[in-house]
């Protein structure tokens, strides 16, 4: 079964919008970085991969060449809440250490810390999220104008 969620059309998801909005700002404000506002564009971008993925059979798998930042969660349809799912990108700020990306990461592998790094890189300034369900799963994707970890810029 099939289901997806636009967030940019009725007052309840622009409800989970603002819930996923103040979740990635939580983390930003926490490092000093200018809050992030709300696109629809790039929520309606999320869907159609979200989507996607669903129809693949609920495999994650980043987008490429799109010119935006991704983000991606899976987990069990009904289980987490919004702010949970930004939470697991959130909690890799454990792992992060100041310094260059990709030079940002205590394990020493980026991707230990690239969707954080991704929350709260300061040129970001736009997130839009979709989520769609397949298979018992919540997939979420987030897309970021403009993206961020890139190689030899600091995160903020």
């Amino acid at each position: 079964m099939m289901s997806n969620t636009n967030l940019s059309v009725t007052a309840e998801q622009n409800s989970i919008a603002q819930e996923i909005l103040n979740a990635h700002n939580q983390y930003r404000a926490e490092v000093g970085v200018p809050p992030l506002t709300w696109s629809d564009t790039l929520a309606n971008h999320a869907q159609e991969w979200a989507d996607y993925l669903v129809s693949l059979g609920g495999t994650l798998q980043h987008s490429q060449n799109t010119g935006e930042g991704e983000n991606l969660w899976m987990g069990a349809s009904g289980y987490f809440s919004y702010t949970q799912m930004i939470e697991s990108f959130g909690n890799e700020k454990q792992y992060f250490i100041g310094g260059t990306f990709p030079n940002v990461s205590s394990t020493g592998k980026w991707q230990d810390v690239g969707h954080y790094t991704q929350v709260v890189w300061r040129k970001t300034t736009e997130v839009g999220c979709a989520i769609a369900s397949a298979n018992g799963n919540d997939i979420l994707v987030c897309r970021y104008n403009p993206p961020g970890n890139f190689l030899g810029q600091p995160a903020f």
